[in-house]
This record gives structure tokens, C-alpha cells and sequence, in this order.
């Protein structure tokens, strides 16, 4: 079937359109399949249909064969799964004892690549997962006969690496390692990763191996930059896409204007569940990626109560069993499923057939995020891609901008390996692993045998330093944040646990009262245990959620940099952030209007991390430095300036923090804060250091074409900030901001 205009055309009208337009088509660029495949691999491929490759695929294969690590960063659906699995397959079914890792940020995703595998069926290959799913029984058994095991880092990092001794056939023989979906791992899962693939390199040496590496990405602005710093190598890159690609519309939908003054507007989950009802009438496969796992089934919700039949339709979220995820993928790749309303699950490359049309719900955050998203849209032909706007500021300054979205590149992705608060656990782990000396250094880098002389936990020998304790340091701490400090979410009525969660977040997230989301469920919390760390929660169905109010003080710890530019004093360097909860507001899920302030009596908590700061010159504040306004102006531009990091370093909003004072105590003056939101820093500020006259560009036009009044949360509004109640004032951020760019 081709999927003709026509059959949108008529959707895409109205008011809330701000922006329609066409990406054109591309074709494909091929060559041969290589003279030197495998008779039995090129047998296999050719029963597939495939008797020629994608020229990156082929670029690929020939870099492999000349012994180079590898990235490939090429689009969504572009056969990055072939460019890397050629060089691995051919080298198993010409030598079956060697061995090939790969890891995979989800089990899901792992699941789906050896599905691929079992259908090409290639002789002498045998893989197979081994997670923590993998019945007990069944390990030693892969561990024997498997040559390609599909796995995780979490479980590379707890459930291999400290028991390397049962794995000596494995790593001894490890000749490819390959890291899918590369892109996952930044910021501090990424700073944990690439101490777990140092680790991991340091076994195989000490075993006698040293493993190609193979890694796929989504496009990005720095692949190489990032495949060193997940590695400690130099690679290839691959980056030129010979995949075709099918026309594509792409429509900007912004939700109608419900009250001009305050810049407030309709429900995007509302107009998301609206569009997506009128394709799936239509026959269109249609994929909707929502922020939440709550909006996913709302979304779904909605859908089904304007079609009055949800037979065709299914959400798709984080806290369904394996089973329940794998029906739903096959009915999606089988075009059961019409509709999915998803969480970002299903952004990553699991092949769900050929959809459609694909509907964003809100900027999710990156343009490669979103470029991901939408590279599933039009599998089958002409294809629709469709970004619809929240409130939040980006999303309503691309609505304004559309070209600037639809132009940009890519952002980098970032990570810190040597961040103290995640490096010093991998050094117990490694030294745990195989006594640690300078030799090391090589691999784990020189800061890792540095601090590993100072760790109070590791102990001095002739063979090097070993670990002292009398447990396994990796299971310490987990891969996916740097705090060891952790609280436990406990169900009230059942007594199960929900889940973790660190200290520095606790206060903010399950305070009592806190209405609290998990696996797609409200939960309210009933009481905070601050001794015993634990949180009480119980089954909430009301129709509002809560956000907290926060007292925060910045300490400056020590300068690393300062620069001169854009009129003022610049500086990058550590600082101490300490929060106190102070209160929290009910708001309501319809309007966002506030139902209730309730006050908090809670602890301080205070952590190390990096920041960048500015001091504005007394020029750039004149007419703007009387209060409250001065504060006004500080703060809209704090919060201005953290909505746009993202778009600079490939975060998270909810990675980034800040403070804005119209008197600092060490700076003796106004200064304005934007710091890394993770204890010790994973490098986001540090690249908005870099970037500084072009992220307050940016900020700047943000501001500028915003039509709403100076108290706009659309322009100025942050999700990381609880000061509720402080002015935020932003003609005067604009003022501030427009007389920097021009100095």
C-alpha cells in the first residue's frame, strides 16, 4: 500500500498549525556484498533477499576487516544492525570459539536483536541473552556454549565482571564488542558505562584478548568524541547514510491559545489524542511518543473514548511484564495495532514494522531524540512526522521558530568517566577484580590509579592495590546515578518495594504528601522515614500532582576558569548546592492551577557539583538593578538560560539546576548560577561554557518572539526551579541578555 498526502491533507489546517512542510525523499547508494563474506553467511543473506549493502554498511565492513574500532552513526532504520553484525557473524562461522559481547541499554532491545539473529539462522553461530531474566539454571550453560551473548551494562557491570573467574572461556576468546544504541550512554549512566567497558577491557588483557570494539548511535554531534570517552579508544567514524529514505511531511501543531495574557494553552495530550484518533480512522499505522508514562495512557485513554473502540489501539510504557511488551511489538510489526501511545521505550531500535505517522508530544528534550522519533514515521512510503507543543519554552519558541528547530544539528553527547562520585566505586570494582598498579593506567586512565592510592577501602600489596572489604564493591551502587545514598519506596498495603531512589532527589520527589509516579501508577505518600530511609505510599487516583518549593544557596569551591566575554566575568569551577525543601504546591492535571500550598519540615542536603556563573557589569544592569526587579531580571534569565541548555549539551532538563542572587556572598555581587544537577557534574555546564555566546543567543530569541506577558511560565518557567513564589521578570532578562550579545 502506498500512503498517499491525501489521506492527512485535510487534518493538517487550522490555527494550531504552525508550521508544515516536506522533507524529500533520498535514494539509496549500494555495492556488492563483500568477495571475503562466508559462503554459509552470504547463503543466509541472500535467502533474506539481501545481495547488496547500504555504502555505509560496506564502508563498515571494510574498517572491521582492517582491525579499526568502529561507530556508525546514521539515521533511524538505515540497517545499522548489518553494519555491525557482518563483521562478528563472519568472524563466528569462520572460528566458533571465539567469542562477541554485545550490550544493549534495554532487555527489550536485546530480545529483538536475537530475534534477528535466530531468523538468519547462520551456521556455527549460537546466540543467546543472558540477563536478569536468564533463569540461574541456564547461565553456566551459555557461558559454555554461547559465542555471542547479547546482555546489559548493569549486568555486565554486577554479574560478569566481579565473577570474570567464570567467565575465563569468554573473555580469553572475546574478539568483538559491540555497543548498540551508543547515544543512551551519556551524562551519568553514560560516565557509569564507560568505566564498565574500561573494566571490561582491563579483564580481557589480563585474559589475554583485546576486543574490537563496534559501536551504533543514533546521529549525533560528537560520535567519535563520545566513543572515546565511553572506551578509552580512537575510531572510525561512519557517518554517511546510503539507506533511502521516503518522502516525509513534517507538521508543527501547536495546541490552541486559551488565554492570551498568560500564554496559556490547550492540552497537548488532548490535540495528540485527537490527531492521532482521526489517522488510525483512516487506516494509518500511527506511533505516539509521550514524556510520561502517564501521559502514554492518557493519551491512549483519550483515543479510545473519541473512537468509542479500542480493539486497534494499545499503550505501551515502562512496568508492563516482558510478555506484555512483546504482544504488543508484534502486533504493531504485524499491523494489528493501529495506534500506540508510547514512552521513549520505543524510541530506541526496536523493530516495530512499518508505520505511518509518528506524533511527538512535546519536544522530548534533543533534536537527535526528536530525529529519532520521527525516523519511524513512513516505513511504508510517504510518511508523516508531527511535533506537538506543550508549554513548556522550547517547545513554544520552536512553534515561533520552526526553522530554527528544523535547521539545527544535532547536539554532542557527554559523559565524565573521571567524575570522583562514579569513578571511585569502579576503582573498588576493579580492584576487587585483579589487583590494580600504574600499569592500569593505560586503560582506566591516570586519575583511576591516582585516587586509587587515596581510597580508604583498598590496600597496598607487591602484586598492586587490592580491596580490602569483605564484600563485592560493584554491588554497591548501580549504573543509572552517582549518589549511594539511597531511599526505598515501600507500597503501604501490600509492603512491596517500588523502588529506589537517592537522597538529593528524595526530599523533592517523595516528601509526604507527594503525589509519586512508578511503572505508569500514582502513588500519594503517606510518610517519609528519614531514618529508616524509606517512603510509605499508597494508590492515588485524584486529579492533581505536586510541586515542590526550594530554598538553595551556591557556594563557589573553586574557579577553573574564567574568561572575559560577552561583556562580563565568565567562570566555570566546582560549587556546593544546598537545598531545603520548604513546601509544595497541589496543582491540577487540567489547568495547571494551583490548588493548595502546603508547608515542608525537611532537612538540608547538600552536593558537590560543576557550574558555570556570570556577574553582569554595572552597565548591563542599568534601569534594571533596583529590586524586585533586579531579582526579576536574574531569575527569568537563569531559568531562560536552562531551558535552552539542552539544545547545547545532549541532557535532560531535569539535569540541569540554578540559582540566580542580586547579591552572592563571595562574588559580592549580582551573579546568576546554571549547575549540573548530579553530584560531582557529568560535564553538561562545562559545555555551555564552550558554547556561551551562542546559548545566550539562542536564550535571547526565545524570549524575544515570546507574545505573553513577563511572568510567562512558556518563556521563563524551569522545571527544576521550586521557588514558586520569586518575580521572574523577563523584559528585563531580555534587556540583560540583548545588551551582552551587544557588547
Amino acid at each position: 500500500m502506498t500512503v498517499e498526502i491525501a489521506l492527512w491533507d485535510d487534518l493538517l489546517q487550522g490555527e494550531e498549525l504552525a508550521y508544515l512542510g516536506t522533507e524529500p525523499a533520498r535514494e539509496a547508494e549500494r555495492g556488492a556484498l563483500p568477495t571475503d563474506l562466508p559462503d554459509a553467511l552470504r547463503e543466509r543473506l541472500e535467502q533474506r533477499g539481501i545481495d547488496s549493502l547500504y555504502s555505509h554498511q560496506a564502508e563498515a565492513w571494510e574498517a572491521a576487516a582492517r582491525g579499526e574500532h568502529v561507530v556508525v552513526t546514521t539515521g533511524t532504520a538505515s540497517g545499522k544492525s548489518l553494519a555491525f553484525n557482518l563483521p562478528v557473524l563472519a568472524a563466528l562461522a569462520e572460528e566458533p570459539k571465539q567469542r562477541a559481547l554485545y550490550l544493549y541499554p534495554t532487555k527489550a532491545l536485546a530480545q529483538d536483536q536475537i530475534r534477528s539473529l535466530d531468523e538468519l539462522k547462520v551456521k556455527r553461530v549460537k546466540p543467546a541473552i543472558y540477563d536478569g531474566d536468564t533463569e540461574s539454571e541456564r547461565r553456566w550453560q551459555i557461558r559454555k556454549w554461547a559465542n555471542l551473548i547479547l546482555t546489559n551494562p548493569d549486568m555486565l557491570h554486577i554479574g560478569v565482571l566481579p565473577h570474570h573467574d567464570r567467565w575465563g572461556d569468554v573473555l580469553s576468546n572475546l574478539r568483538y564488542v559491540v555497543v548498540d544504541e551508543a547515544h543512551v550512554y551519556r551524562g551519568v549512566f553514560g560516565s557509569h558505562v564507560g568505566n564498565v567497558l574500561r573494566r571490561l577491557r582491563r579483564l580481557a588483557r589480563v585474559y589475554g584478548a583485546n576486543p574490537q570494539f563496534l559501536l551504533a548511535s543514533a546521529t549525533i554531534g560528537n560520535p567519535g568524541e563520545l566513543a572515546r570517552s565511553l572506551t578509552g579508544l580512537d575510531f572510525t567514524i561512519i557517518g554517511d547514510d546510503g539507506a533511502p529514505k521516503a518522502e516525509r511531511t513534517v507538521a508543527l501543531w501547536n495546541p490552541p491559545l486559551l488565554d492570551e495574557e498568560l500564554g496559556r494553552r490547550g492540552s497537548a495530550l488532548a490535540e495528540a489524542s485527537k490527531l492521532m484518533a482521526d489517522l488510525v480512522e483512516r487506516g494509518l499505522r500511527t506511533l505516539v511518543f509521550a514524556k510520561s508514562r502517564r501521559a502514554a495512557e492518557l493519551i491512549h485513554k483519550f483515543t479510545a473514548e473519541r473512537l468509542g473502540d479500542a480493539s486497534a489501539l494499545s499503550p505501551y510504557r515502562g512496568g508492563y511484564t516482558p510478555a506484555q511488551r512483546r504482544e504488543i511489538e508484534q502486533r504493531l510489526f504485524a499491523g494489528e495495532l493501529l495506534g500506540v501511545s508510547a514512552t521513549n521505550a520505543l524510541e530506541l531500535g526496536i523493530d516495530v514494522g512499518m508505520l505511518d505517522c509518528v506524533i511527538s508530544v512535546g519536544f522530548p528534550g534533543t533534536v537527535a531524540s526528536l530525529r529519532q522519533q520521527w525516523g519511524r514515521a513512513g516505513r511504508r512510503g510517504h510518511g508523516l512526522a508531527v511535533l506537538v507543543a506543550s508549554e513548556d519554552a522550547l517547545d513554544q519558541y520552536f512553534m515561533r521558530e520552526p526553522e530554527t528547530l528544523l535547521n539545527r544539528r544535532v547536539e554532542a553527547a557527554i559523559l565524565d568517566h573521571e567524575n570522583p562520585r562514579v569513578l571511585d566505586g569502579h576503582i573498588a570494582a576493579a580492584a576487587f577484580e585483579a589487583p590494580l598498579d600504574e600499569a592500569d593506567a593505560e586503560i582506566l586512565g591516570s586519575e583511576a590509579v591516582r585516587r586509587a592510592a587515596e581510597h580508604p577501602e583498598l590496600k597496598k600489596t607487591q602484586a598492586g592495590y587490592v580491596w580490602a572489604g569483605r564484600d563485592y564493591p560493584a554491588g554497591r551502587f548501580g549504573l543509572r546515578s552517582t549518589s549511594r545514598d539511597v531511599f526505598t519506596i515501600v507500597e503501604a498495603q501490600a509492603g512491596s518495594v517500588l523502588g529506589t531512589l537517592e537522597r538529593e532527589r528524595a526530599y523533592s520527589t517523595v516528601h509526604e504528601g507527594a503525589i509519586y509516579l512508578h511503572l505508569g501508577e500514582s502513588y500519594r505518600v503517606l510518610a517519609l522515614d528519614l531514618t529508616a530511609r524509606s517512603a510509605l505510599v499508597e494508590p492515588f487516583a485524584g486529579d492533581y500532582y505536586t510541586q515542590t518549593k526550594k530554598e538553595t544557596m551556591t557556594s563557589i569551591e573553586e574557579t577553573l576558569r574564567t574568561e572575559h566575554r560577552l561583556g562580563l566575568e565568565l567562570a566555570f569551577g566546582r560549587v556546593s548546592v544546598t537545598e531545603q525543601v520548604i513546601a509544595y504546591q497541589k496543582k491540577s492535571i487540567r489547568d495547571q492551577s494551583t490548588i493548595e500550598l502546603v508547608g515542608l519540615d525537611l532537612p538540608q542536603t547538600t552536593f558537590e557539583t560543576e557550574a558555570v556563573w556570570y556577574v553582569p557589569e554595572a552597565d548591563q544592569l542599568m534601569g534594571l538593578d533596583e529590586m524586585p526587579q533586579l531579582l526579576g531580571t536574574l531569575h527569568a534569565a537563569e531559568h531562560a538560560m536552562i531551558a535552552i541548555l539542552p539544545l547545547w549539551a545532549m541532557c535532560d532538563r531535569w539535569d540541569i539546576g540554578g540559582l540566580s542572587t542580586n547579591l552572592h556572598y563571595q562574588t559580592g555581587r549580582p551573579t546568576v548560577f546554571v549547575y549540573d544537577g548530579h553530584s560531582g557534574g557529568v560535564g553538561i555546564t562545562e559545555r555551555g561554557f564552550q558554547a556561551f555566546e551562542g546559548w545566550v543567543e539562542d536564550t535571547a530569541k526565545m524570549l524575544e518572539g515570546c507574545p505573553c506577558e513577563s511572568g510567562c511560565p512558556s518563556c521563563v518557567q524551569s522545571p527544576k526551579c521550586g521557588n514558586l513564589n520569586e518575580p521572574l521578570d523577563k523584559a528585563g532578562a531580555l534587556e540583560l541578555l540583548s545588551r551582552m550579545l551587544a557588547a
